[in-house]
């Protein structure tokens, strides 16, 4: 009796040892993906100060939307959690493509091949924070279900598991999607 008592304890104390080491891969996983999002993140900023000098040489009495790009992409750089960012990103998104529009009333600007180039640069850029932030919310959603499950949800919080969070889009963002340019032939 004495042994099976013994076994039953044994397999407890296995059991919630391996859910343990899921949470703790899950939780690297999360943090992983947020590192590499950060990566592609300084990526976009080291870009957007070469695109604004670009921009300068053509527009330079465009200032308050050159200066509206810098202060946001300066709060984006300070931004390290997911929802400083998601916020700070909206912004500088949402000035960029302020920045972008520029050109279209500058047409020796959009046609500059250093401003080409770095729009393209950033365009490749963005496709890459898109597909980052993909796998990070992917690893959100299921480590936050790992929590959220049974037997986990009984003891995942005194071990000081807490649920992540996830890189949404803002409200620009969001319009800005759902208002899309139609493209027709």
């Amino acid at each position: 009796m004495e042994w099976v008592i013994l076994g039953l304890i044994l397999a407890v104390l296995l059991w919630g040892v391996t859910i343990y080491n899921r949470l703790v891969a899950l939780r690297q996983t999360v943090g992983q993906s947020w590192a590499d999002i950060e990566v592609q993140l300084k990526q976009r900023h080291d870009l957007i100060p070469n695109l604004v000098e670009t921009v300068k040489g053509y527009a330079a009495h465009e200032g308050a939307t050159l200066d509206a790009v810098i202060r946001a992409r300066n709060t984006a750089v300070g931004a390290h959690t997911p929802d400083a960012a998601s916020a700070a990103e909206g912004q500088l998104s949402g000035a960029l493509s302020r920045l972008f529009a520029l050109s279209e009333a500058y047409p020796d600007l959009k046609a500059n091949a250093n401003f080409q180039q770095l729009q393209g640069e950033l365009s490749a850029t963005e496709t890459k924070i898109a597909a980052a932030r993909r796998f990070f919310n992917n690893a959100v959603a299921e480590f936050n279900a790992a929590i959220q499950s049974i037997p986990a949800v009984f003891f995942a919080a005194s071990l000081g598991f807490r649920q992540a969070v996830f890189f949404e889009l803002d409200e620009a963002e969001r319009t800005a999607t759902r208002n899309a340019p139609q493209v027709k032939f």
